[in-house]
């Protein structure tokens, strides 16, 4: 036993550094999360047609996000970036890598905004009733145009989490969720004098919440001591010829756009499984919604560690050190694990009191409580791939980790989830055991890779000169396909 706990003494430090770094991001993304939640529970308490309007919300949301993840997966890749410069002592990159981002965000923003538009004009492709698809049209188009100011958010947001002042996004997040509920409670029932837009009530508090945290975040970082420097410094110090951003905005995209993929297959396997169950019916689309949305919170929280893991092991890459990105990978996944277990249990117990947080029908909250059951299973790997992900773009490795989402979710989850729901007829109980096959599938693949790919890295720690003298300088981290 001793020589165990001696063995775990090299994680200990390691442990309080990333929950440290951790636990704002979680909360801040747990946050965000708690958005969506608050939207679905106010609007599932509607007093009139509250199953329709839970539904089109459902929908829309899976739609939007569906879209979304690939803008905020590419964003994902700049913090760990912005992590190594730091420990290299490149100040200069940290200002380059920050403008870069904040053009890709728009970039990314002209295309999903593009892409949900033309989908919202063609929504009764999603084979809804025409019930929902008349909610659910005017609430996306409302949604969607929240998209720029969470995309501008989230670029700012790797400037602060990359530096370690991960707090800072947590309480604006946190703040801004307040916000939201309130003008939920003011909108959507037209309380304390305002007008009761119902549905689209919750669209216009989403959008004023998101246009807050933009705005609160860029406020900060462009005018507070710390982090000010990096919007004023010059991109090309001194008497140098102007620096082009293009090459640093390309090379962004070129990790991003794998890593946006990889959000999008597995994101998109969700939300085509959403539109298959509104074809077994409205009650089962309703009950695999509330599931799913609790499902997402703590999938959110767990890629909050995912985040704080993959600005861990670009710290270690910065420091040239091979076991410490080992050691930063092993506790990040086994804190998610743990985390993921108590969720389990959480959803194993209080399935049915969970459901009945979302609506007061109570075969629809049957449903979601059944499903709950199997959810606490499917976290456990949700967690292990959802953190893997994250720590494998700390090591910029976006391409082979992309085709393993495409294989795990539309080669066994998807596919496996049909055959099982409407071959064998067990509804939506087997579209869930499809998608629990798919994340096992993502989860033992990823975390393979990661370890995998950590033991092959090498340092060169010096150049030699001619004559056999060693030359000073910067180590390079050669990482092997």
């Amino acid at each position: 036993m001793r020589s165990f706990h001696l063995s775990l003494r090299p994680y200990h430090p390691e442990v309080g550094t990333l929950l440290k770094l951790a636990l704002p991001i979680v909360f801040g993304q747990l946050g965000i999360m708690l958005m969506g939640v608050a939207d679905t529970i106010q609007v599932g308490h509607l007093a009139q047609n509250a199953k329709f309007a839970l539904d089109a919300a459902g929908i829309s949301n899976g739609v939007w996000i569906t879209i979304a993840i690939f803008g905020f997966n590419a964003q994902y890749v700049v913090a760990p970036l912005i992590s190594k410069a730091k420990e290299e002592g490149d100040l200069l990159q940290i200002t380059r890598l920050l403008r870069a981002a904040l053009r890709v965000a728009l970039l990314m923003s002209v295309a999903c905004v593009g892409i949900l538009v033309m989908l919202a004009f063609n929504f009764h492709l999603f084979g809804q009733s025409a019930e929902v698809n008349v909610r659910a049209v005017p609430f996306l188009l409302i949604f969607t145009l929240s998209t720029v100011p969470i995309f501008l958010f989230t670029a700012l947001r790797q400037l602060s989490d990359g530096l370690g002042h991960t707090r800072v996004a947590m309480v604006i997040t946190l703040l801004a969720l307040g916000m939201n509920v309130l003008l939920n409670y003011l909108l959507i029932y037209g309380n304390a004098g305002f007008p009761a837009w119902g549905l689209n009530g919750s669209g216009v508090a989403t959008l004023v919440s998101r246009s807050f945290m933009a705005l609160a975040l860029w406020g900060y970082l462009r005018f507070g001591k710390t982090f000010r420097p990096y919007f004023l410094r010059p991109l090309n110090p001194g008497n140098q010829p102007a620096f082009d951003l293009r090459p640093q905005v390309l090379k962004l995209l070129k990790l991003g756009i794998p890593s946006g993929f990889q959000g999008f297959f597995e994101i998109a396997v969700f939300a085509f499984a959403a539109v298959m169950m509104g074809w077994l019916g409205e009650n089962q689309l309703a009950g695999h919604l509330i599931a799913i949305n609790l499902a997402s919170v703590t999938y959110m929280m767990v890629t909050g560690l995912a985040t704080a893991g993959g600005i861990r092991v670009g710290t270690a890459l910065g420091q040239h050190d091979r076991a410490a990105v080992l050691r930063s990978g092993t506790v990040a996944l086994g804190i998610g694990g743990a985390f993921m277990a108590v969720c389990c249990l959480l959803f194993l117990t209080a399935g049915e009191a969970l459901a009945g947080l979302y609506i007061r029908d109570q075969e629809v909250a049957s449903i979601a409580a059944g499903l709950l059951l199997i959810a606490g299973f499917f976290q456990l790997f949700d967690g292990i791939q959802a953190v893997s992900l994250g720590l494998l773009r700390g090591l910029s490795d976006v391409n082979v980790p992309t085709a393993i989402t495409l294989f795990a979710y539309w080669v066994v989850g998807l596919p496996v989830g049909a055959l099982l729901a409407f071959r064998f007829g067990w509804g939506a109980t087997g579209m869930w055991l499809g998608l629990t096959a798919g994340l096992m599938a993502a989860a033992g693949l990823l975390s393979w890779r990661f370890f995998n790919k950590a033991r092959r890295l090498r340092f060169r720690s010096a150049e030699t000169k001619p004559g056999g003298e060693e030359a000073e300088t910067p180590p390079i981290a050669v990482l092997p396909s």
